[in-house]
């Protein structure tokens, strides 16, 4: 048995009304999927890479037109540079964002802490990559490295007479760390904001399902109520009518029930269901109450709300028997006008009678088109001369909603 709209709701409802802690761990989760943050920031290091690189060869070669070498590290150290540095942004991007931004007096010195992280690194490297340059390909080392005895970096001489050298590499790389924070963080952000409105539009879409079956289910306590009178009147005076009627009212209360769990039907068993009411009706009211439907063979094959002509019916009769004693005529017509369908019920009342108020009926079937159709359908009823018209105008659908609702749910599901 598949869930009610109700029950499709609820875990989005507990999501909405969960205690804080619940929703700061469902955050977590969320942030736990860094495959999309790996290609970004991939792409955005590949990109300080390169451009690091242009920079530093198309300097050196402006200061080597005027013979001043080795100014700049060479494109291959600064390659292997970055690379080197590629794991530690990484892992640095990766804390910062399960880290957060909230509170800000305890989360900043941690994003300062990892920002330093990463920056102060970032001469080192370089000086490994000219080391490791030199050695493969024979060139000169840079000036941060000691020809004498030792072949690695003399860190003394680094730390005294290279600061300036540290504070400007780090402070490069500290503005390229602060864009790769701002990429991520806008990109969590956009996700953040991807997901809340797909869930909100989830959430639209079964809060509207649980709205139109609350509506149907306000149909159906109704029809009962007037055709449980209909067979009352009929126990005493016709017993074998009104056991007819009871074989009928049940036959009807299978079609309700069944058309209460669609949102639409065909326009074929949409008629054939309130002909069988009009019918039991007609058995109450044999003398008085004429019922004129159009044969199924003319009718349009087109889908059509479940239940959307009952209440009008069910007004029809009841309105226009009211009030005086002569004979009443309820009447169907369907028609096409270009791409929308048109259907009408139509009823006599008596003469000099006044309309009254739109009843629980008119309301529901106009609610009900609103919300299906969004503004394209609409219910028109008024007195015409010695006739009470009710006339809906919807879409012609050519093909079950339902179904193509649930093909479109299925193809959404995972595999």
């Amino acid at each position: 048995m598949s869930a009610s709209p109700l029950d499709r709701i609820a875990p989005a409802l507990e999501a909405i009304s969960g205690s804080r802690q619940e929703r700061v761990a469902a955050a977590t989760r969320d942030q736990a999927g860094f495959r999309p943050f790996l290609w970004l920031l991939t792409g955005f290091w590949i990109y300080v890479a390169v451009s690091n690189v242009l920079y530093a060869t198309s300097m050196q070669a402006s200061l080597s037109s005027m013979k001043v070498e080795h100014v700049f590290a060479p494109a291959d150290a600064r390659l292997i540079q970055h690379l080197m540095l590629y794991p530690l942004f990484l892992f640095c991007m990766w804390r910062s964002l399960r880290t957060g931004w909230q509170p800000l007096w305890r989360t900043l010195p941690l994003q300062m802490a990892l920002a330093l992280l990463f920056v102060v690194p970032a001469s080192p490297a370089l000086m490994v990559g000219e080391f490791l340059t030199a050695k493969l390909t024979g060139m000169p080392e840079h000036a941060m490295m000691n020809p004498g005895a030792s072949d690695w970096p003399t860190w003394p001489v680094f730390l005294a007479s290279e600061l300036p050298t540290w504070i400007a590499s780090a402070t490069t790389f500290f503005v390229a760390y602060c864009f790769g924070i701002a990429l991520m963080t806008g990109f969590a952000f956009y996700q953040r904001l991807r997901d809340m409105q797909l869930r909100s539009a989830a959430l639209e879409r079964a809060l509207t399902s649980a709205h139109l079956q609350a509506l149907r289910m306000q149909l159906s306590p109704h029809t009962l109520f007037n055709l449980l009178h209909t067979i009352r009147g009929q126990i005493i005076w016709d017993p074998p009518a009104a056991q007819t009627m009871v074989v009928q009212l049940g036959d009807l209360l299978r079609r309700l029930l069944t058309a209460g769990e669609r949102e639409f039907s065909r326009l074929q068993d949409e008629l054939q269901f309130v002909n069988l009411y009009l019918e039991l009706q007609q058995k109450r009211f044999a003398d008085r109450l004429s019922v004129a439907v159009p044969p199924r063979e003319g009718l349009p094959r087109a889908w059509v709300p479940s239940l959307i002509l009952q209440p009008l019916v069910e007004n029809a009769v009841v309105h226009g028997l009211a009030g005086h004693q002569g004979p009443v005529s309820v009447r169907l017509e369907v028609a096409r006008a270009g791409d929308s369908l048109l259907l009408r019920v139509i009823n006599t009342i008596a003469q000099g009678k006044l309309p009254g108020p739109p009843g629980i009926g008119i309301s529901n079937v106009r609610e009900r088109l609103a919300v299906h159709f969004e503004g394209r359908a609409g219910l028109i009823a008024g007195a015409a001369g010695h006739e009470w018209v009710s006339e809906i105008t919807l879409p012609q659908i050519h093909a079950s909603p339902d179904r193509r609702s649930a093909q479109r749910a299925a193809a959404l599901e995972p595999a």
